[in-house]
């Protein structure tokens, strides 16, 4: 009787083994790469804030401030000077506490730190561009912070003015103990704190240039090309393509971080390699300009009682009604409008001196008005 003959075994070729191993080495380096690349510009960020947060204080201590128009220009101005609006909201609340400022000025100053941290997009962008790149979605995204950031909070101050002039609006009972802290301090506070410790002002700032500009390098090196008719790209513009989910994705990562330097500047990178366009940004920004808040929120409550949460809070509820208005009324005219403003920037070199000009002028002129 004739014995079968077993089917002889097929090994598997090395190239068939690897491939999938190999596929998940480069999944991991990416991932590797790209959370070097955003911790990285976390701390660059901190880094350029801590810089300029020196002379900073030196310069408010040459300022004074004697009408609400004062201090809008004096808020928007220090944001500048100290590369983001939490600290001089933080401080507007405590010159209200020691009884320096009125209600309508902190609300003032508070608008005006709003108005002036966008302008560390803009400085994101222009930081990536000089890289090399020569793209210019990344400077487009910090000058749609910008025009986004005023065209919400112009409106929202107004009404904010009237309700806190007019006194409708109760002071609740509310409490707290300790500040807010997001989830990536732990991670960069001892860093920066070192780093502060033992270089000078200037040598943050420098420091913090070199780091964004290495944490863009590792950012590009782990972000995929894109293919925009790719099955993935595809579910990724279907999600961009609705104005709520990016405002609701804004909110989110700004309340996360407690940073809307960190959460909009992060666009930066995403625009400039087309992961993001550019007009999908404007609801996000939008969005992060609410939970924005949060910190000054509890802050006021810690530093100056329920009286400077009253003033907070009228703000953040006007800034988030003028908001979903806009979203759910009027946002398509509103997006054109910003896209039209923002090219028209780009494209013409008196256009770009001019909007320079308007950005260092106008919180100036609100300042020195007596």
């Amino acid at each position: 009787m004739l014995k079968a003959e077993s089917s002889p075994r097929i090994e598997p070729a090395d190239d068939e083994v690897t491939a999938p191993r190999g596929w998940l080495l480069r999944v991991l380096a990416r991932i590797t790469l790209l959370l070097a690349g955003l911790l990285g510009f976390v701390l660059a960020l901190e880094l350029l804030k801590r810089g300029a947060a020196s002379y900073g204080s030196l310069v408010f201590g040459l300022l004074q401030v004697n009408t609400p128009a004062g201090a809008l220009g004096l808020g928007w101005f220090l944001a500048y000077l100290f590369l983001s609006g939490s600290p001089v909201a933080a401080l507007a609340v405590s010159l209200f506490a020691a009884g320096t400022l009125d209600p309508p000025q902190t609300l003032m100053m508070i608008t005006g730190s709003r108005l002036g941290a966008a302008l560390v997009v803009l400085v994101t962008g222009l930081i990536y561009a000089a890289r090399g790149r020569h793209s210019v979605d990344g400077v487009a995204v910090g000058i749609l912070a910008l025009l986004t950031t005023a065209v919400i909070y112009l409106p929202a101050m107004v009404l904010a003015y009237w309700l806190v002039v007019a006194g409708y609006v109760a002071v609740p009972a509310v409490t707290a103990v300790a500040p807010l802290t997001s989830l990536i301090d732990p991670l960069v506070d001892p860093v920066a704190g070192l780093m502060t410790a033992y270089f000078s002002p200037w040598a943050l700032l420098g420091a913090g240039v070199m780091l964004l500009m290495g944490s863009f390098a590792l950012i590009d090196r782990a972000l995929p090309t894109i293919h925009h008719a790719s099955p993935a790209m595809a579910r990724v513009e279907r999600l961009a393509r609705s104005p709520l989910a990016m405002f609701l994705l804004g909110a989110a990562i700004t309340t996360l971080t407690l940073s809307v330097s960190v959460s909009v500047s992060a666009l930066v990178p995403l625009a400039a390699r087309g992961i993001v366009r550019r007009e999908r940004t404007v609801p996000y920004i939008m969005g992060a300009n609410i939970t924005t808040f949060v910190d000054t929120l509890v802050a006021a409550l810690i530093v100056a009682g329920a009286a400077a949460f009253t003033i907070v809070l009228i703000e953040m509820v006007c800034v988030t009604a003028i908001s979903l208005l806009v979203l759910f009324l009027a946002y398509h005219p509103l997006e054109r409008l910003l896209l039209h403003l923002q090219e028209g920037i780009l494209r013409d070199h008196r256009a770009t001196a001019v909007f320079a000009a308007l950005l260092v002028l106008v919180p100036l002129g609100l300042l020195l008005w007596r």
